[in-house]
């Protein structure tokens, strides 16, 4: 380095410069090894771990306080500990999430168009889970982090959301979503091809299919409730979110949004280009079932 002659110099350069960030509170004297070739500066922030702005702060000690003050030196600078780790990790997660709710929802998209055989069916299945998840994400952000009825679950005070949480609640709130659309849409195209009309088809299938669907969304609303008695705010997080989404997916989604939707777009709902349907694979439902059976 070119301040190797005096090393304290530049130590003392990077302790001068993190204590006159903003946003720290108080910064270490370096502890240095025997070599005197690693040095290590204990940062207390003002903030809390799970603020945004202890996160602003991560950034601004790597991007421009650290490079700054080892600016004309071969010094290496990491900003380390279980805080920077915790803001890494949901940084790499935020990162990836909008490509895994995508990879997710085109799986879906293509699942659907070739077992209903349809265009705006999957769209529109996927469309509304999406609104399911977007719900249960809002309420956990509304209770843990802006602290909306946090004695109801348990807590004290806001606590940071976990970056596996949002990712997690995706890949079981689209699943069991997914599992509802199915049942009832397969109820559906079965009276509609059965030669009834849209309207008479949509009102027999979701007769037929409505107790079950309840029933079932009850059960599961129970046990994530359930979650919340828990002592880990992270499977409180879980709980509260999937009970939300599932509360939200098995009544006003299924219940009244799919009904309507299909009513009001008519036998559209069951159009495919001829090309598209004689490129895609055969699924027939009933042929699947009985070979479960």
């Amino acid at each position: 380095m070119s301040d190797a002659a005096d090393p304290d110099a530049t130590v003392g350069a990077i302790t001068a410069g993190l204590a006159e960030t903003l946003g720290v509170r108080f910064v270490s004297p370096a502890e240095s090894n025997a070599a005197g070739d690693t040095a290590v500066v204990t940062v207390i922030p003002t903030t809390e771990p799970q603020d945004e702005a202890t996160s602003e702060l991560v950034h601004r000690l790597r991007n421009t306080t650290l490079p700054a003050a080892t600016d004309g030196t071969d010094v290496e600078t990491f900003v380390g500990g279980a805080t920077a780790a915790f803001i890494d990790h949901s940084d790499k997660i935020a990162a990836r999430l909008p490509w895994f709710i995508a990879a997710v929802v085109v799986v879906s998209l293509l699942l659907l168009t070739v077992v209903f055989r349809s265009l705006l069916v999957p769209v529109k299945a996927a469309l509304l889970n999406l609104l399911s998840i977007g719900a249960a994400y809002g309420v956990v952000v509304a209770v843990f982090q802006w602290g909306w009825g946090l004695p109801l679950v348990g807590l004290d005070e806001s606590v940071p959301i976990n970056a596996v949480v949002p990712m997690m609640m995706f890949a079981i709130v689209f699943g069991l979503s997914m599992d509802y659309e199915v049942f009832i849409l397969s109820r559906i195209r079965e009276e509609y091809h059965s030669g009834k009309t849209n309207i008479d088809s949509v009102v027999t299938g979701l007769g037929a299919t409505a107790k079950v669907i309840t029933g079932a969304a009850l059960i599961m609303i129970c046990v994530f409730l359930g979650f919340i008695a828990g002592e880990d705010p992270i499977v409180k997080m879980m709980g509260l979110g999937l009970a939300t989404a599932v509360a939200v997916d098995a009544t006003i989604v299924r219940m009244v949004l799919v009904p309507s939707t299909m009513a009001l777009v008519g036998d559209a709902n069951w159009w495919i280009p001829r090309w598209l349907d004689r490129v895609l694979p055969r699924l027939d439902l009933e042929e699947v079932r009985s070979d479960a059976d």
